[in-house]
């Protein structure tokens, strides 16, 4: 009777301290598989929401505020003339192979980035870098063409993150960082498992295991989030049901702001779309909260402009583009282009394939004929951002503060302005806060006054998740799920 009893309260106190016991996993659904897993070398948003900051970290980081944060450099200092950056490594840093990171990690990272055969989607981050040396194992010295108060910022980025040589040729498909998670297995098709690196260098993070699964599917993800298949969706693909969440105590919605500008992106050297009137057409075509309320039931913001809205250099430059169909006409008769057809190509998100539909109905009404296709996320990248063989499409960029890419002729809408290249080349190279804004406000206008793209909305941040889980972010100042600060609720 004795070890009977003493068996019932051993089983009682094991059940209750499992009980009580945090939970220290949590698993997190994505609307697109990224097309690999390297950042620095492919250009989907994807990638960096599985592997920014996770896995790999670069010299500087982004915070959840948009703020720039030391990473794998504790310290830099910034030469009088502001073109020489020395940093200072953290010590005791490891890639997860077990190889020491040290400053010819960095030497080789940055110039395998800017370097002439480079397939870093933003090689233009690098393009400033005169020489990177390494002048002891934990200091790197970059030497810049011209002063660059933004380096900081730039070197934040997903696709300047340090990786090492000894495992570059399989970063793809198996990720080798310095970060707090390891990876652990990518199943094609449903998620991507990752696990807590024990040999981390900094403060460890509070979970154990995190798999991002993957779910394209409105209603498959709403079906998932109920029935606590996924502990989180950051990105919700399906905002028309964020009532209902908010309704249920089990969940916390989070709304919060992007990096992404969602524009109607046009091929400015695809025949018709190269006539500048032709482009200001279609955007007087396009009725912008139409789109807003149909496609993302309200949540987002109407831009003029590829600039964000929150950012205290914006520009609203809507009335450039007000929704005028009898003018979007007047425009189509004036370039001879009345019965015009053109391809729209949209990618799989939510707002792309809602927002086509909506967007092809308005172009229909001006006399504009749509052939909509539908491609998968990889297609997209084939055929519309490296391929270039597009009219139309639809993509949110969610890249922090990039209006540069306007001054990059070979960028996939193809928009080529000396006026416009010379003015971000002398932006680069200026350090006063009041004259910066200057020019990116003017920046902003020319564009704008181009008609280069359709300009849409600034992409919302519509979360859904565990009302017990605690740090994910709010904000998005980067595309990431960063989870080093993320917890459950005791």
């Amino acid at each position: 009777m004795f070890n009977r009893l003493k068996l019932t309260v051993a089983a009682i106190a094991l059940s209750a301290s499992t009980a009580f016991a945090a939970q220290d996993t949590i698993t997190l659904g994505m609307v697109l598989e990224p097309p690999n897993l390297d950042p620095t070398a492919g250009a989907a948003a994807a990638i960096d929401e599985v592997v920014y900051a996770n896995i790999f970290e670069g010299l500087t980081r982004f915070a959840p505020d948009g703020s720039i944060l030391p990473a794998l450099a504790e310290s830099w200092e910034v030469s009088p003339d502001g073109k020489t950056y020395t940093f200072i490594l953290h010590s005791g840093v490891k890639f997860h192979d077990g190889t020491p990171m040290d400053a010819r990690d960095v030497v080789f990272s940055l110039n395998r980035a800017r370097a002439d055969d480079s397939t870093n989607a933003q090689k233009a981050l690098f393009k400033g870098i005169a020489n990177v040396e390494a002048l002891d194992p934990h200091t790197v010295r970059v030497l810049l063409k011209d002063p660059d108060g933004n380096f900081p910022f730039k070197m934040a980025w997903g696709d300047a993150v340090i990786v090492s040589q000894k495992s570059i040729e399989t970063e793809a498909t198996h990720p080798v960082g310095t970060g707090p998670f390891k990876f652990v297995q990518w199943v094609k098709g449903d998620r991507v498992d990752i696990e807590r690196n024990p040999d981390y260098w900094g403060k460890p993070v509070a979970l154990s295991k995190a798999t991002f699964k993957f779910i394209s599917d409105p209603n498959a993800a709403f079906a998932a989030m109920m029935a606590g298949d996924v502990d989180a969706f950051p990105n919700f693909p399906a905002p028309e049901t964020l009532a209902q969440f908010e309704a249920d105590p089990r969940f916390a919605v989070i709304i919060g702001s992007t990096e992404g500008e969602t524009i109607l992106a046009m091929n400015n050297k695809s025949g018709p779309l190269a006539d500048k009137r032709v482009r200001e057409a279609i955007a007087h075509a396009i009725n912008r909260q139409e789109i807003i309320d149909g496609a993302m039931f309200g949540y987002g913001t109407p831009i003029g402009t590829h600039f964000a809205p929150h950012h205290p250099d914006y520009v609203d430059l809507t009335s450039l583009s007000a929704y005028d169909p009898e003018l979007s006409k007047k425009l189509l008769a004036e370039a001879g282009q009345n019965g015009l057809k053109l391809r729209l190509m949209l990618p799989p998100p939510t707002y792309a394939r809602r927002g086509g539909e909506i967007i092809a109905s308005q172009l229909r009404a001006v006399g504009i004929e749509p052939e909509i296709s539908n491609l998968e996320w990889a297609q997209w990248i084939e055929q519309v951002f490296k391929g270039k063989d597009f009219d139309l499409t639809i993509v949110s960029h969610t890249e922090p503060m990039d209006i540069g890419i306007y001054a990059r002729p070979d960028y996939y809408f193809q928009y080529d302005n000396p006026e416009f290249q010379a003015l971000m080349a002398d932006l680069a190279k200026t350090t006063d806060p009041t004259k910066r804004s200057e020019m990116l406000q003017k920046a902003q206008r020319i564009i704008a006054e181009d008609y280069v793209n359709g300009f849409l909305f600034q992409l919302a941040k519509t979360g859904v998740a565990n009302a017990k889980i605690k740090g994910l972010w709010a904000n998005a100042p980067t595309q990431a799920n960063d989870l080093t600060g993320v917890s459950w609720a005791d």
